[in-house]
């Protein structure tokens, strides 16, 4: 009961600080703040590179600031921001079919991780970043969305424009479909 009045508390913040935003910098940096990791995140999963991740992420949040009025409250801001993001990267690659693996998305720097913990992380999310881009594109962006960018599945929902049955379902079915990936390239290479 504590964490889903604790999640309210910081939607109605959020909120709060977005209707600030349209008048006061200091409240949109504040967004900015929150939201840049999972941004950055999301956005390095697709595309593969720090230059055009963080182009993209410039982008996003440019695009936040001026289109700040659009934001209605009707779901939470995280959701908002990345379904500018989602649609920063269709514009990105459209016209080129080419998305780049999910490993290098965990790439944005945590300084409270030490290195060998962060080598290890690499390590894994290598083996299942081989295994991603084997997947369906929806199913492998329901996992962007929820493990990259840590939305709920309403989130996820509303930027994928499906319900939250929909990407519980395409969670589920990507992840099953990993196990079976990973686990057939470990007894192949055992």
């Amino acid at each position: 009961m504590t964490a889903l009045m604790n999640m309210e508390t910081k939607e109605l913040d959020e909120k709060e600080l977005a209707r600030k935003a349209i008048t006061d910098v200091e409240a949109f940096a504040e967004l900015y703040q929150q939201h840049v990791t999972r941004v950055y995140r999301y956005l390095m999963a697709h595309v593969g590179n720090v230059k055009d991740a963080e182009d993209l992420t410039s982008q996003t949040f440019m695009a936040a600031l001026e289109g700040i009025r659009s934001f209605r409250g009707a779901g939470s801001f995280a959701a908002w921001i990345m379904g500018i993001a989602s649609k920063k990267r269709l514009m990105f690659f459209r016209g080129n079919r080419n998305e780049v693996a999910l490993e290098a998305a965990d790439q944005y720097p945590s300084p409270s991780l030490p290195t060998d913990k962060a080598a290890m992380q690499r390590l894994r999310l290598e083996s299942i970043a081989h295994a991603l881009r084997q997947i369906s594109t929806e199913r492998s962006e329901a996992i962007a969305l929820i493990y990259f960018s840590e939305l709920s599945y309403a989130e996820a929902a509303g930027v994928m424009n499906k319900n939250e049955a929909s990407v519980k379902m395409l969670v589920s079915r990507g992840l099953q479909d990993l196990r079976e990936r990973t686990s057939l390239r470990m007894e192949v290479e055992e």
